[in-house]
C-alpha cells in the first residue's frame, strides 16, 4: 500500500513539474552599497515569501531562474534595513532584463529601462509617475495621469495589480476597474488580481451596464420609479441634508437643471437622510425644485443607495436616453459637457415602449 502511494506521489510530483516553466530574471542595480543583496520574493496570499537571494557581481549584475506554472508576482528588495520594493510580473518562459537604480534616500527602486516583458515595462511607467510627483501640484496630477496609463494598457496583466493604488477611491474609479476586468478576465480568470477586481464589481453600478431600478417614495408617499424618465438624460443624485460637500454641490445641480431641463435632462435624488423634516428642509432651503424627491429614510442602508453600492456621498450616477450608465461622480465641467452630449442623442422609444394609437370608430 505504501508503494502505491508513493507512487502517486512520484507521479503528481511528476506532473506538476512537467507543467512549469523556466522564466528569467536578470539585469544591473545601482545604488546600493558594497556587499548588498538582491532578495526575491513571490507574493502569496497578500504575503511575502522568499525565493532566492542574490549576490551581486562587480558591475552590480545579477541572474536568477525562477519556475512556475502561471503568471507569478514576485518582488524584488535589498538585505538593507527599510528597504523600498520593487514589483516584477513573470509569464512562464519570459527572459526579462532590467536595469535598476534604488534611491536609498527615498527608499525606492527606479527601473531605468526594461526587455522582455510589457508588465514590467507597465510597472516601470507607474512607478516613474509616482516617483516624478514631488510637488503638491504633481501629487494632484498623479491620480488622472495614472489612471489613463492604466486605460490605455486595460489588457496587459499588470493594470489588475496596479489598480490596487487607487482602492481607497473606488467609487471614482469604478469605470477603470470595469475596463480592467473585462480586457483580463477571458484570458486570466484565475488571476489572483484579477479576481479581486472581479469581486470588487460584483453589485456595483458602472458604466456600460444598464441603470438597475430605483422604486422609493417621495415626500407625498408616492412611489417614483428611476425608469419612467426613460427618455431623458438623467443624474441620479445620492445625497444627505447632513452631507457638507452635498449641499456645497447643490447650487451647481440646480443650475444644470434649470439651464437643461428644458431639452430633456432631469435629477432623480436619493436622499440617505434618516429625518424627513430634515430632508424636506433641505430641498426647500436649497432650491431643489425637481420632482423626483426619495428616501426610505434609512441613511446609509437606504435601498437606493444599496442598489448602486454608494459608500460615500455626494455620489452621481450619470444615464442616458436608453437608460445605461454612461459615468459616475463627474463634477464641474466634464459633467456639463457630458450631459450636453448626451442631449444631443436621438432616442427612439423601444417597440414594446411605444403605445399605438387609439382606432378611429
Amino acid at each position: 500500500m505504501k508503494r502505491i502511494v508513493l507512487i502517486i506521489a512520484m507521479a503528481a510530483g511528476m506532473c506538476a513539474a512537467a507543467y512549469a516553466q523556466t522564466s528569467t530574471l536578470s539585469g544591473a542595480l545601482r545604488g546600493v552599497p558594497d556587499g548588498a543583496r538582491l532578495v526575491v520574493s513571490q507574493i502569496v496570499k497578500d504575503r511575502l515569501q522568499p525565493v532566492d537571494t542574490l549576490r551581486l557581481d562587480k558591475k552590480g549584475e545579477f541572474k536568477v531562474k525562477l519556475q512556475h506554472k502561471v503568471p507569478t508576482y514576485y518582488v524584488l528588495q535589498t538585505t538593507e534595513r527599510g528597504s523600498g520594493l520593487c514589483h516584477i510580473l513573470l509569464e512562464p518562459k519570459d527572459k526579462v532584463k532590467v536595469n535598476l537604480v534604488y534611491f536609498a534616500d527615498r527608499h525606492a527602486f527606479s527601473i531605468q529601462s526594461c526587455k522582455g516583458s510589457r508588465n514590467v515595462e507597465l510597472y516601470r511607467q507607474f512607478n516613474d509617475l509616482l516617483l516624478a510627483a514631488m510637488t503638491p501640484e504633481q501629487q494632484a496630477q498623479l491620480p488622472d495621469r495614472a489612471s489613463r496609463l492604466l486605460a490605455s494598457n486595460s489588457d496587459i496583466l499588470m493594470s489588475a495589480f496596479l489598480v490596487t493604488f487607487f482602492e481607497k477611491n473606488f467609487d471614482n474609479y469604478v469605470s477603470l476597474y470595469a475596463k480592467i476586468r473585462n480586457d483580463l478576465m477571458p484570458k486570466y480568470p484565475e488571476d489572483p488580481y484579477v479576481k479581486h477586481v472581479d469581486e470588487r464589481l460584483q453589485g456595483v453600478v458602472y458604466p456600460g451596464m444598464e441603470a438597475p431600478e430605483i422604486a422609493m417614495k417621495d415626500p407625498e408617499g408616492n412611489e417614483r420609479r428611476l425608469s419612467s424618465l426613460r427618455g431623458n438624460v438623467v443624474l441620479i443624485d445620492f445625497w444627505a441634508s447632513w452631507c457638507g460637500p452635498c449641499r456645497r454641490e447643490n447650487p451647481n445641480v440646480v443650475r444644470l437643471y434649470e439651464k437643461y431641463h428644458d431639452q430633456g435632462f432631469e435629477i432623480y435624488s436619493v436622499s440617505l437622510d434618516k429625518t424627513k423634516d430634515a430632508w424636506l428642509k433641505a430641498i426647500k432651503d436649497d432650491n431643489l425644485s425637481w420632482p423626483n424627491h426619495v428616501s426610505d429614510l434609512n441613511g446609509w442602508t437606504s435601498t437606493g443607495g444599496k442598489t448602486y453600492g454608494v459608500m460615500s456621498v455626494p455620489n452621481t450616477v450619470l444615464v442616458d436616453r436608453y437608460g445605461k450608465v454612461v459615468g459616475r461622480n463627474l463634477r464641474g465641467a466634464e459633467l456639463e459637457s457630458k450631459i450636453e452630449q448626451l442631449l444631443q442623442q436621438e432616442w427612439t422609444p423601444p417597440a414594446d415602449d411605444q403605445t399605438p394609437e387609439p382606432a378611429e370608430e
